[in-house]
């Protein structure tokens, strides 16, 4: 007798947000989890976003900076090799230099960096501030304004930081990252909050917030698959495509840059780091992965193109 597998059916699916203006991509829009072809479609493939920084890294691994070379001095150029040479989806652009500890640049600053990248590039642009709440409420208006038509996803919006953010993307027509701390009740919260502000919720990405490998992923990965399930099963709140900033937590653990005796060659066991951290993640429900490596960033293209084939 021929063994007939057990297929689960779902209700509901992930929103599917579009971002960008002159190659605009969609993502989200699975109803199914991932990769489960059987059961049902993921119509827009998981894509992968570089990371930039407006400003040189200083704490980067040396080794890292390496991999990208003297582009890491310029943000325009690192977006541009980002995307002829590394393949990127998408550029996300942090805006660190605003940060008092790293520059204290002012919002007409980074603002003007912001434009000179978007008349660089032709593929969705995501902004990320600088970490500071103060200073990324000072700065977000101004870079909303200045990406305007662009149809550009802006972060990060949290709990306790979310008004300034949410009102600068509804009036300057871009979607927006909601962040929560490998919460579910945050993450929904999160989105109430905004959507209690008219914000549209098919115009919000989440970032529940990640870990590196062997630092607390599986608990990451198992957040992750309880929103992906309940959103499936009907959540409207919870039925927003997922963001991962695989790169910023890679590369904070010492396996990734640091010399360890008998664990061989560090520049290769980075982006091995990174590159498995990401695939993990594609697993548990990531719509956009944001990398640092290029080699790390382009076996994962890889890994995607393989899981995507039915």
């Amino acid at each position: 007798m021929a063994l007939e597998l057990i297929k689960d059916k779902w209700t509901n699916n992930i929103n599917e947000v579009m971002l960008g203006a002159d190659k605009p991509i969609k993502v989200g829009g699975e109803n199914t989890l991932p990769f489960l072809f059987q059961e049902g479609d993921m119509p827009n493939r998981p894509v992968v976003a570089m990371e930039v920084w407006d400003m040189e890294p200083p704490d980067w691994p040396a080794h890292l900076k390496a991999a990208l070379g003297d582009a890491v001095k310029s943000p325009v150029e690192w977006a541009k090799k980002a995307i002829s040479e590394f393949g990127a989806d998408l550029i996300v652009l942090r805006l660190q230099s605003a940060n008092p500890e790293t520059g204290n640049a002012s919002a007409d600053k980074v603002a003007e960096t912001l434009k000179s990248v978007l008349a660089a590039i032709d593929v969705p642009l995501i902004v990320i501030g600088c970490g500071d709440d103060q200073k990324d409420n000072d700065i977000m208006p101004k870079c909303c304004q200045a990406a305007k038509g662009k149809n550009c996803l802006f972060g990060l919006a949290t709990e306790d930081n979310y008004k300034t953010l949410t009102v600068s993307c509804m009036a300057d027509g871009h979607s927006i990252i909601a962040e929560s701390p490998i919460d579910i009740n945050i993450a929904k919260q999160v989105n109430i909050l905004i959507t209690d502000m008219g914000f549209d919720a098919k115009r919000i990405v989440m970032h529940p917030t990640t870990a590196s490998l062997g630092y607390g992923m599986e608990y990451v990965y198992s957040i992750m698959e309880r929103a992906r399930l309940a959103a499936l099963n009907g959540d409207k709140m919870l039925a927003m495509p997922f963001i991962l900033f695989v790169g910023q937590e890679v590369w904070r653990v010492k396996e990734a840059k640091e010399e360890e005796p008998g664990w061989g060659d560090v520049a290769k066991r980075g982006h091995l780091w990174e590159m498995t951290t990401a695939i993990n993640m594609l697993q548990a429900g990531a719509d956009i992965l944001v990398m640092r490596h290029p080699q790390a960033f382009k076996d994962t293209k890889k890994a995607i193109e393989r899981l995507m084939k039915k």
